[in-house]
């Protein structure tokens, strides 16, 4: 898949709008037929809710040539606190056979500012390549599942995040922010007091092996040292929803969290000043897709 050239004549890189829709989701369907066509309506449309941050586009870029898109890449930016910056989830890069040789244009295109740190975390076989090559760096090298009932921490109680929630003021404006938002998109967000001190959480429901287990994943804390410390209190507040399991990215075993690491398993790729850690993947697709 190349990464450099010059397009030929007719063929033009260019932001994704509210017209192209139909045609950006027929090139993802082309891309990705495993997904169902509302799966990207419903991508799409919670893009469209999300705010513009600065003059970067909305939703990403296409490929158009003479009018037909034949090449998507989507791209969720966001800023993640006062401290981090603007961060970029390049996700679900698609181009059709005959232009793979422009595919590149997309992502270049797309990480044209060195301010922001992009993020790839979900890379197709097929992209990793590219991805190495254009020296991203993996913050998260395999995932760590763990049953948070049983982990050796059991002090502390949960209490979910509602605007309302007075529990929230120990936090800071970017957690406050953070934990109300994804609530909002759906996730569990959590806030757990132990011996005085508040920990802001949030988890994603999802499935795992072939979708007949439910599991949490782990879209936000502060450190793995934090999921430890609370784990058996988020296990209790998880298992009145029929969750047991829990998933965290991470690069080895994590102390306190009893379960297994699987090596290899989701690596997570970031490139730019504001690597995350292992464990934070607020607003990313994960979350905005909602699925």
């Amino acid at each position: 898949m190349s990464i450099l050239g010059a397009l030929p004549e007719g063929l033009v890189c260019r932001p994704i709008d509210g017209a192209d829709f139909d045609d950006v989701i027929s090139c993802l369907e082309r891309g990705f037929p495993e997904r169902p066509r509302h799966h990207w309506q419903k991508a799409l449309a919670r893009m469209g809710r999300r705010p513009v941050v600065d003059d970067l586009p909305q939703y990403g870029y296409v490929l158009d040539t003479a009018g037909q898109i034949v090449g998507v890449m989507l791209t969720l930016f966001f800023r993640h606190g006062a401290d981090e910056g603007i961060r970029c989830n390049l996700s679900s890069w698609a181009v059709d056979e005959a232009f793979r040789a422009y595919a590149g244009k997309l992502i270049m295109t797309a990480m044209r500012r060195r301010d922001v740190t992009y993020l790839s975390i979900t890379p197709a076989p097929v992209t990793l390549k590219v991805t190495e090559a254009l020296r991203f760096k993996r913050f998260a090298e395999g995932q760590h599942a763990f049953l948070p009932l049983l982990s050796f921490s059991g002090g502390g109680r949960t209490v979910a995040a509602r605007p309302d929630t007075p529990e929230l003021d120990a936090l800071t404006q970017n957690e406050r922010h953070i934990l109300l938002e994804h609530a909002a998109l759906g996730c569990d967000a959590f806030v757990c007091i132990r011996n005085g001190v508040t920990y802001p959480f949030v988890f994603k429901a999802r499935s795992v092996l072939r979708g007949l287990v439910p599991c949490s994943q782990v879209i936000y804390c502060r450190s793995h040292a934090d999921l430890s410390l609370c784990a058996g209190a988020l296990g209790r507040h998880l298992l009145r929803e029929g969750k047991i399991l829990g998933i965290v990215d991470a690069c080895g075993p994590i102390q306190g969290l009893l379960g297994r690491y699987f090596a290899g398993v989701g690596p997570k790729y970031a490139k730019g000043p504001n690597p995350p850690w292992p464990g934070d993947l607020a607003f990313t697709e994960f979350v905005v897709f909602g699925s």
